[in-house]
């Protein structure tokens, strides 16, 4: 059988333009309209893209029951009328006219289907496109006003929008939490706390041998506790994460994250404590005219040798105690950790990347940026699938870690067995 429809690509859309032009009469008075600026480009697309996706309609109806013939009686399917219907377009529904088609002597239930209308008609991609337009920045009360107003459109009430979203973003969810990680060989796991109003959620970012970044979950709850830290691991390994295998593990610093690491994965793991936060946690315990001075000595001990670094530290940590001993407590608390990654002996340009949480920060303001329309988190569950579909889509623009090509280095220090990979361009 001969197939009837092809995929249009560039070729395609110039012949059809080339046609048009040529045999374009019934365009005349738009091009007039348009050159004295009385009818906009996005306007002309809409009207015409109606009349063609309805012509397209009539021909599948055609290609059933042959072009209908007034008066003359047709064959055993034949034509009958018009009515409203809705099509699927990639981030809205169109209002079009479609053809009707019946089997004759069976009133009703010989209605027949038009095959370009039941493909058009599907709404399988509408609810992931939808989310995607929420995701940045549009928010259900301004979906409306987004669309263009020549097309007669359905579904984008505030409710229908909100219900579709909600219907992607559980999928998304679903396959976050489902993603297997067996065929992963991961060297790092980033662990850091993102905030949603009132709510917490635990993301963990994996990265493999190649410096490629993975989003591997999320659990409801702050990183302090400990039971959530620990139901994330466990979800991990579960779904495929070897646990016979050193990984560097890189946290916000949180002891309860600390314990949970050495409960999953053994106490033979390094784990780097993030910088930033630690020099976030002193400041919050010092006046202001004392923060920039601390963080400059803070700054400058982290460049040093880890030996040396503690030294300097400890000096810092002995100032602050007389006048600000919660200061110094909080210098004090995991310094060795803050210089794991100094002690591993890796390259300058792969440790800038593994002393801090960084690396997953920036998917965390991409999460940021994307929700910033919610005005309430109703519970923990509305969270979730903001958060998921938020950091799949934030994933898909990830790009390699610095110094990527110095991973050897670490998956010597970790015991990993040397795999032959060919050097990947950025």
């Amino acid at each position: 059988m001969e197939k009837r429809y092809h995929i249009v690509g560039k070729e395609s859309s110039e012949e059809l333009a080339r046609y048009l032009a040529k045999n374009g009469q019934a365009l005349l008075p738009m091009v007039e309209l348009i050159e004295q600026s009385k009818l906009a480009v996005d306007e002309l697309i809409d009207v015409l893209g109606r009349a063609q996706i309805e012509a397209v309609l009539r021909l599948s109806a055609e290609g059933i029951a042959g072009p209908p013939h007034p008066g003359k009686k047709g064959g055993a399917i034949g034509w009958h009328g018009s009515e409203r219907g809705t099509v699927c377009l990639k981030e809205r529904k169109l209002r079009v006219e479609r053809p009707r088609l019946r089997q004759k002597g069976r009133g009703e239930d010989g209605e027949v289907p038009i095959p370009a209308y039941e493909a058009m008609k599907s709404e399988e991609k509408l609810g992931n496109r939808m989310l995607e337009i929420l995701l940045r920045g549009v928010s259900t009360r301004q979906y409306r006003a987004v669309l263009p107003e020549m097309a007669e459109t359905v579904g984008v009430s505030r409710s229908s929008v909100s219900r579709e979203a909600i219907e992607a973003s559980e999928e998304e969810l679903r396959g976050l939490c489902e993603r297997r990680l067996d065929e992963l060989e991961l060297l790092i796991l980033y662990l850091d706390g993102v905030i949603f109003g009132d709510h917490h959620v635990l993301v963990a970012v994996g990265v493999d041998e190649r410096g490629r970044k993975y989003v591997l979950g999320i659990a409801e709850g702050a990183s302090e506790n400990r039971a959530v830290a620990k139901g994330l691991l466990e979800d991990l390994v579960r779904r495929g994460l070897k646990t016979d295998r050193k990984y560097l593990f890189v946290i916000d610093g949180s002891k309860a994250l600390r314990a949970a690491i050495e409960a999953v994965f053994g106490a033979e793991n390094p784990v780097q404590r993030c910088r930033h936060h630690k020099i976030e946690n002193v400041m919050g315990y010092l006046p202001e005219h004392l923060k920039d001075q601390t963080k400059a000595a803070l700054r400058a001990a982290f460049r040093l040798p880890a030996k040396e670094g503690i030294a300097r530290l400890e000096k810092q940590a002995d100032w602050l105690e007389r006048e600000y001993p919660s200061a110094a407590a909080s210098l004090r608390e995991g310094l060795a950790e803050m210089f794991t990654v100094s002690r591993l002996g890796l390259s300058p340009s792969l440790s800038r990347c593994l002393v801090s949480t960084n690396v997953i920060e920036s998917p965390h303001s991409g999460v940021r940026l994307r929700t910033r329309k919610v005005c309430r988190w109703r519970d923990g569950q509305m969270v979730l699938r903001w958060a998921a579909a938020a950091l799949l889509l934030t994933e898909q623009n990830f790009r390699k870690i610095m110094g990527y090509r110095d991973l050897w280095m670490l998956k010597a220090v970790l015991g990993r067995k040397e795999v032959l990979v060919q050097q990947e361009v950025a």
